[in-house]
C-alpha cells in the first residue's frame, strides 16, 4: 500500500496555486499574449492604439472577478503618462502595521525576428509546459500570480501583513512615468517593510532563485552626419568620410574591440566582496550552462562561436558586476535588397549600456554623451540622444541590502518545501528601475526579487517563453514567505 503525502500548509499553497494556474492564470495570459502592448518606448502612439489600456483593464476585471474580502483596486491615471494599477489587500494579522508591497509590469519589449516558424510575439501557444509569446515571462503573470499567492493564504486563514500592489505598464522603457505615480501614492502605499518583485530571472528551474543585484542602463541613439543627401561611392568615396566608419572611431573611445572591455573607469566599480562570494557560489551549481545554454551560431570550424569567457565565474560577474556596450538598432542603412553605391548621409546606432548596479545611470548617461560628441573627427556632426528625460535620463541599478534572519530563513525553506532543493541566489544583468527607486524610498524595507525567466526563456528575443511549472512554484513558495513575515 502507497501512503499519501502529508497534507501541510505549504502544500495547501502548491495545490491552490497549481488549479488557478491551470484554470485561470494560463488562459488570462493566452489572452494577454495575444495584445502588442508595446512600452511607450517602442510605441509613440501607445494611447492611441490603446493596447496598454487594454491589458490594464482585462487584469483589473480578472481581479475584480475573485470579489476578494476588503479589495481595494483601481487603475491611475496621469496627463501623458502610461496607467499603473494599484491593489490593497489589509492585514489578516492581529496588530500588523507593516506592508508588503507587489510589483509587476504590463508592457512588453517590441517583437524582434527569427520566431519559430509556429511561434509569434503575439501569437501565444501552450506546449510542453510552456507558454510561447511575447511578455508572458516578462512579466505578465506577476500581478496574476501576485494576487494568487494572496488568495491562497487567506483560503487557509494564514495570518499575513497588508498587501500592496503597483503594476506598471512603462518599466521596459524605463519607468520614466512611475515616478510622479509614486509620488500622489505617498503615505497609501504605508509601511513598506518587503518588496516582492517578480520581475526577474531564475538560474535552473529546479529551486528559488533570489536577485540579489540588478545592472543599470543608459540607452540613446547615436547618430553621425556627414552629408545632406546619399552620393555616388564611386565618384565621391576616399573625399567624403564614411559615417560608418566615424562613429566605429567614436564607439572605440567607449570599447575596446578586441576584448568588449569599457574603457572609462567611470563605467566601472569595485565589486563587492559577498557579491564575488555569491557569484562563486552560483558557478558551482550551474557549471558550464552558466554559458553553453545560449543559442550559439555555428561558427567556422563546424564548433559553436565561442563565449568571452569559459571561466564560470568571471562570465557571471561579466554579466552582473560588469559594464558592456551592445548595440541593438541601426538606422541609415538600406537593406542589403536596396543597398545601392552610394555613400550614405548618415548613420545611427541605438546604443544599450548595462551599468554595475551602483552606478548613477543619470550621470552616467551625461557622461557618456559628452564622450561621444566631443571632438567629432572630421568636425562631423555627431549626436548621441539618451532615453529619458531631463535629469532622468538612464536607469540605476541595485544591489540589496544583506537579508536578515527571517527573510534568509524563509526563502530557503520556501525553496525547500516548493522545490526540494536550497534556495540559490543570482546576480542579474538586466535592469529594473523601481528597485532603486523602491530602495531610496524604504529604505530599511527588504527586497525579495524573483522571477521565471531561467534558461532558454529568452525575454525580449524570439521564442520568449513561460515556464509555467516553474511560476506554480514560485507562487507558492511566495505566499510561503508572506506567510513567515513576522
Amino acid at each position: 500500500m502507497i501512503e499519501s503525502a502529508p497534507v501541510t500548509a505549504e502544500s495547501e499553497l502548491a495545490h491552490f496555486a497549481n488549479r488557478v494556474w491551470d484554470e485561470e492564470i494560463v488562459p488570462a495570459l493566452v489572452n494577454y499574449i495575444a495584445i502588442p502592448a508595446k512600452s511607450p518606448a517602442f510605441d509613440a502612439q501607445w494611447a492611441e492604439h490603446g493596447y496598454l489600456e487594454r491589458v490594464v483593464t482585462d487584469a483589473v476585471a480578472w481581479v475584480r472577478s475573485k470579489k476578494l474580502s476588503g479589495l481595494t483596486l483601481e487603475i491611475l491615471r496621469l496627463p501623458n503618462r502610461s496607467p499603473v494599477i494599484y491593489f490593497e489587500m489589509p492585514a489578516t494579522k492581529p496588530n500588523c502595521e507593516d506592508t508588503i508591497l507587489m510589483y509587476g509590469h504590463l508592457d512588453k519589449q517590441p517583437e524582434f525576428d527569427g520566431w519559430r516558424s509556429d511561434l509569434g510575439p503575439w501569437t501565444p501557444k501552450y506546449e510542453d509546459g510552456k507558454l510561447y509569446g511575447r511578455g508572458g515571462a516578462d512579466d505578465g503573470y506577476a500581478v496574476y500570480a501576485s494576487l494568487t499567492a494572496i488568495m491562497a493564504l487567506d483560503r487557509q486563514n494564514i495570518p499575513r501583513p497588508r498587501c500592496v500592489g503597483l503594476i506598471e505598464t512603462c518599466e521596459e522603457s524605463g519607468s520614466y512615468d512611475l515616478p510622479p505615480y509614486l509620488e500622489i501614492l505617498g503615505d497609501r502605499l504605508g509601511k513598506v517593510s518587503l518588496v516582492v518583485c517578480l520581475d526577474s530571472g531564475a538560474g535552473n528551474y529546479d529551486q528559488l532563485w533570489l536577485t540579489t543585484s540588478l545592472r543599470g542602463m543608459v540607452s540613446g541613439v547615436l547618430k553621425v552626419e556627414v552629408l545632406t543627401e546619399g552620393i555616388h561611392s564611386g565618384a565621391h568615396s576616399g573625399v567624403v568620410p564614411s559615417s560608418f566608419r566615424i562613429l566605429r572611431q567614436l564607439i572605440d573611445r567607449l570599447e575596446d574591440a578586441k576584448t568588449g572591455t569599457l574603457l572609462p573607469e567611470s563605467f566601472h566599480c569595485e565589486i563587492p566582496a559577498v557579491s564575488l562570494e555569491q557569484a562563486r557560489a552560483t558557478a558551482a551549481i550551474l557549471k558550464e550552462e552558466v554559458y553553453k545554454r545560449m543559442p550559439w551560431a555555428c561558427g567556422m570550424d563546424g564548433g559553436p562561436v565561442l563565449p568571452v569567457t569559459t571561466d564560470p565565474v568571471e562570465a557571471l560577474l561579466n554579466r552582473t558586476w560588469r559594464p558592456t556596450l551592445s548595440v541593438t538598432g541601426v538606422d541609415g542603412m538600406p537593406d542589403l535588397a536596396n543597398a545601392g553605391n552610394v555613400l550614405r548621409p548618415y548613420t545611427a546606432f541605438k546604443l544599450s549600456l548595462r551599468l554595475p548596479p551602483v552606478i548613477d545611470g543619470n550621470a552616467a548617461a551625461l557622461r557618456l554623451k559628452a564622450l561621444l560628441e566631443d571632438n567629432a573627427p572630421y568636425n562631423a556632426k555627431v549626436s548621441f540622444v539618451p532615453d529619458g528625460v531631463p535629469g532622468a535620463y538612464g536607469a540605476t541599478g541595485w544591489n540589496t541590502p544583506a537579508l536578515s534572519s527571517w527573510l534568509s530563513t524563509a526563502v530557503n525553506a520556501a525553496s525547500l518545501s516548493q522545490f526540494g532543493t536550497p534556495v540559490g541566489f543570482l546576480g542579474e544583468g538586466g535592469t529594473i528601475p523601481l528597485m532603486s527607486l523602491l530602495q531610496k524610498s524604504f529604505p530599511k524595507a527588504e527586497m525579495m526579487v524573483c522571477g521565471v525567466l531561467g534558461p532558454k526563456s529568452n525575454a525580449h528575443g524570439p521564442n520568449e517563453f513561460l515556464h509555467v511549472p516553474y511560476g506554480k512554484r514560485l507562487t507558492a513558495a511566495v505566499a510561503q514567505v508572506i506567510a513567515a513575515h513576522p
